[in-house]
């Protein structure tokens, strides 16, 4: 009798584990309602972290104090997040009525306060995507902050190295430095994060802003002052999540308002009983591909629309797309800003009040008014809040005498920006299905969008199933490469996707909220390619790059509304 041999795990199957670990413990974290970051209590967090080693968090694993992770960090954090002690992880609690300033990152829309100098409440509204996100971020900063203090501590914990006592001078008596200075700083810098002196420089000029050209040097001050804290006198930070959080999470309180504002502002313009389309995408693509050719048709070069969105998307002409707004705005745009903790923004589009044969759109003539499409196009969510929000969305409305209108739901498209595992930046993924990460969960479905329609129109364009991942920050080379050489055979991976065919299928198949006919439309443009080196998520944004995937996208989904 022949004995299977038993093959030792690999570390595909060591990175799955780490990532449920992580998801199991900040939940046990998060049901305890506090815990220290880099005390016992944050032992599994932590570990797990450094044996997943993902792309994003580059070199966390060495010795040397990663710098690009640290960028993409700090650009989704509140400014001064270093300095604090404490920090609470909180609900809408009412800050925004106090005299506490919003603090909000560059790269997240999150309200942060300041409290005191010790203490930073980050606002929490968009499910426990958004827990993951700022712990696992928060868990790299305090790791790379405790490279810094071993660094600079020296006797056995009782004297720092001479260029830490430079920075800190420097740092406490904010002193103001020449371009000789600076250099000399950026030297004793490079030696405490054992880099170079020119990754140095690099870091100091993308974080320098015009109130503080010097927020490097205070960062890494910080950073390693509280570590230093943590080491020698036991003054160890601390996470909280505040009772109303943990009491609100998953809830869907957020969304539910949200979603019953917007049906409000249909049942206010006589939209209820139309056909709506709803649109997952940003605030301009839509817009613009309706309105702009009608407003603009003066910029529009060699008859190439393209030239004009481009020109949309260029920071010096917010006069331009301010024209287009106010067009819109007079011509069957309405637009619904969230104030409810979503972050979500809406517009309402009623095609009835636009003149389409001056579009790049066809609608049939035979349509009365009461037959002419709907748009209601939605930004962004941000992971689980996928599902609270669209399953919102699609229920039934409730008026004011207790009346139930269902919804006339005609499709659901969803676009948005994806890691790609086949192809590069400003490529298109068209999925055959989503599955969801961690999970048995997997979500085939019909996409009316295929690969033949963008044919001809200038981006390489791949189908195959996506992977819907806990958190983008959270991947290594090890499990993107088994999701993509297997016979799952992932083409890219974004955060929504299998949240908001969750929310679909159950409104559709299940709860008989919307239509069983209802068509489904999905499509995502690479942000990157994480398989190849350099070009993880912290690489930056897509710049112009991404104009031509994302009005393509947008093309192809309202010729097949219109």
């Amino acid at each position: 009798m022949t004995q299977s041999k038993i093959h030792g795990r690999t570390r595909a199957q060591e990175s799955s584990n780490a990532i449920e670990r992580l998801y199991i413990s900040m939940r046990h974290l998060f049901s305890r309602g506090f815990y220290k970051p880099m005390g016992i209590s944050g032992d599994a967090l932590r570990e797990s972290l450094l044996l997943l080693r993902p792309e994003i968090y580059g070199s966390i694993a060495e010795e040397k104090v990663e710098l690009n992770g640290l960028i993409y960090v700090i650009e989704r954090l509140p400014t001064g997040i270093e300095e604090c002690r404490f920090i609470n992880l909180t609900s809408d609690e009412g800050y925004s009525k106090s005299h506490f300033k919003p603090i909000i990152p560059p790269k997240r829309r999150r309200n942060c306060f300041r409290i005191d100098k010790d203490q930073m409440n980050i606002e929490v509204t968009r499910g426990r995507s958004e827990i993951y996100d700022i712990l696992t971020h928060l868990t790299f900063l305090f790791v790379e902050s405790h490279k810094i203090a071993s660094k600079v501590l020296i006797d056995n914990g009782t004297k720092t190295i001479r260029e830490w006592n430079k920075l800190e001078d420097v740092v406490l008596h904010n002193k103001k430095i020449n371009g000789d200075d600076r250099d000399i700083m950026l030297a004793h810098l490079a030696s405490i994060l054992g880099r170079t002196f020119e990754e140095a420089l690099n870091v100091y000029l993308i974080l320098s802003v015009k109130n503080n050209p010097d927020r490097f040097f205070q960062i890494i001050y910080w950073l390693g002052r509280l570590a230093i804290n943590e080491k020698v006198d036991n003054l160890k930070r601390e996470i909280n999540f505040s009772p109303v959080l943990r009491e609100r999470i998953g809830h869907h309180i957020f969304g539910e308002i949200w979603a019953t504002n917007i049906k409000k502002v249909l049942e206010e313009n006589n939209l209820l009983k139309r056909p709506i389309h709803i649109i997952s995408a940003n605030m301009h693509s839509v817009m613009n591909s309706i309105y702009a050719p009608i407003v603009l048709p003066k910029q529009i070069k060699n008859k190439n629309l393209l030239s004009l969105f481009q020109l949309l998307s260029k920071d010096e002409n917010e006069d331009l797309r301010h024209e287009v707004k106010e067009f819109a705005s007079d011509n069957g745009l309405i637009y619904i800003k969230d104030t409810f903790g979503t972050n979500i923004n809406v517009q309402v589009i009623d095609t009835s009040k636009i003149d389409i044969s001056k579009t790049q759109y066809k609608l049939e003539n035979s349509l009365n008014e009461e037959e002419k499409p709907v748009l209601i196009v939605m930004d962004y969510a941000f992971g689980e809040q996928a599902y609270e929000t669209m399953d919102e969305l699609l229920k039934p409305y409730t008026d004011q005498q207790g009346k139930k209108h269902h919804l006339n739901v005609d499709s659901v498209s969803i676009m948005g920006k994806a890691g790609i595992l086949e192809g590069g930046k400003g490529d298109i993924m068209i999925p055959s299905s989503h599955i969801f990460e961690g999970t048995a969960d997997n979500y085939p479905f019909k996409n009316q969008l295929k690969k033949n329609q963008f044919e001809g129109c200038g981006v390489d364009v791949y189908t195959g199933a996506m992977v819907t991942v806990l958190g983008t920050s959270l991947q290594n080379k090890d499990i993107l490469n088994f999701f993509h050489d297997s016979t799952w055979k992932v083409t890219g991976l974004e955060m929504e996707g299998a949240h908001y065919q969750k929310a679909i299928q159950a409104a559709s198949k299940i709860r008989g909220n919307i239509s069983r006919k209802v068509k489904v439309r999905y499509a995502y443009y690479a942000s990157d390619n994480p398989l190849e080196t350099g070009s993880t998520l912290a690489s930056g944004g897509l710049g112009t790059t991404g104009v031509l995937p994302t009005y393509v996208i947008t093309q192809k989904i309202l010729e097949q509304i219109f």
